[in-house]
């Protein structure tokens, strides 16, 4: 009974530190990711406008300063995201074998890629094209007058919610892998599976179709590339 009490305390200390550092680091690049905010702002503001001639506009004396922090907390996060990744991972190695710790490194890795994939494919195609599709209302009596924060703020959410709906093959690829669901009901459920994913990116998403729509086909296909590569690896191992 005490061993088993020592070792329930042994991880919750183990825990208490990776959560530790994890916010250390969080913490220590809050710093530098606010200086480097303005000039964030600065990029998304020329991707999303690309050639149109629009100012964007502030209504009160903080919001810009406001605005700087929450581009701040999210640069924050997409940059110590493989870190914190790597920590959680170390906690978790411990209790698995040699081989399932290979497999969680290597998915570790090809996460903090997808993310940042799913981060830059937001950011210099899905924004561009929803800026250009409201600006597409605009006529001689209606002209189109944007919002700084509402429009940055648009961006930084987007940004975080495609870069971890990009983790879609890889939680596919995981599932089938570690034989939690079998690939053969993964691939019976694609009605099902396209529906959730439906449902999630309109609750992610603002309230139009346009970005409903944006976030659930890429989503979806990247589903479908790791129901493939799952099916791949089940015939080479018969």
């Amino acid at each position: 009974m005490e061993d088993s009490d020592e070792s329930l305390i042994s991880h919750l200390n183990a825990l208490r530190s990776t959560l530790i550092k994890c916010f250390v680091a969080l913490g220590v690049g809050v710093v530098p990711m606010f200086l480097a905010a303005p000039y964030v702002i600065d990029l998304l503001v020329r991707v999303m406008l690309g050639n149109h001639e629009i100012v964007l506009n502030y209504f009160a004396p903080m919001e810009v300063f406001i605005l700087q922090i929450k581009t701040a907390v999210v640069l924050d996060l997409l940059i110590c995201f493989p870190y914190i990744a790597r920590q959680l991972w170390g906690f978790v190695v411990p209790a698995l074998y040699e081989h399932e710790r290979k497999f969680i490194s290597s998915i570790v890795t090809s996460s903090s890629l997808l993310f940042i994939v799913g981060v830059l494919f937001c950011i210099f195609f899905i924004l561009p094209l929803l800026i250009n599709f409201g600006i597409s209302f605009s006529s001689s009596e209606i002209k189109a007058v944007f919002g700084i924060s509402n429009v940055i703020t648009l961006a930084l959410w987007l940004a975080v919610v495609f870069g971890l709906m990009f983790q879609f093959p890889l939680i596919t690829y995981a599932l089938i892998r570690s034989k939690i669901v079998t690939y053969q009901t993964m691939k019976d459920k694609r009605p099902y599976v396209f529906v959730a994913i439906l449902l999630i990116s309109a609750v992610l998403t603002p309230p139009d179709i346009v970005s409903q729509i944006m976030l659930t086909i890429p989503t979806y296909a990247l589903f479908e590339i790791g129901l493939f590569y799952a099916g791949r690896e089940k015939s080479l191992d018969l």
